[in-house]
């Protein structure tokens, strides 16, 4: 009896360990995939540095934070550069790196009017990870407040 235990025990545990085969099946996008192996504009720039606003969100059900900061031009209104770093899955990662190319170049206001589902439809990104996108909404808009904040007098 224990002999037939254990040897079904060995079968079930080898067909556990056998690697499952994956050929021809992709979980993410050939973009998210780019994104996330050669993230573009990942860091952030020094605390003494003018004209920058930070934003910093997180997704307490997975885990994921994001910290996303952008560079403004006082005279154009223009964003001039932009940085990120990014705790999270390799779909939060790519929406970070895509949404920093995405607003480079714009003023404040179109940066701010960018969507999830714009970030989402780009990259591809399944349902289950529509979160992803919706981090990188959320963390271009607290910089534009926070650098908006910043050039607002106390009053």
């Amino acid at each position: 009896m224990l002999r037939n235990t254990l040897t079904l025990l060995n079968r079930n545990t080898r067909l556990i360990q056998r690697p499952l085969s994956l050929s021809g099946t992709r979980y993410y996008h050939e973009k998210v995939i780019d994104h996330y192996e050669h993230p573009r504009n990942v860091g952030s720039f020094a605390k003494t540095e003018t004209g920058v606003g930070t934003g910093l969100v997180g997704a307490p059900a997975c885990g994921d934070v994001m910290k996303l900061q952008i560079k403004v031009d006082d005279d154009t209104g223009k964003i001039v550069d932009v940085k990120f770093k990014t705790f999270g899955c390799g779909s939060a990662i790519a929406s970070s790196s895509f949404m920093t190319e995405r607003v480079r170049g714009l003023t404040l206001d179109e940066a701010g009017q960018i969507k999830n589902t714009e970030i989402a439809k780009e990259l591809c990104l399944p349902p289950v990870k529509l979160h992803c996108s919706m981090l990188a909404e959320d963390a271009i808009k607290a910089a534009i407040k926070d650098y908006r904040s910043k050039r607002t007098p106390n009053r």
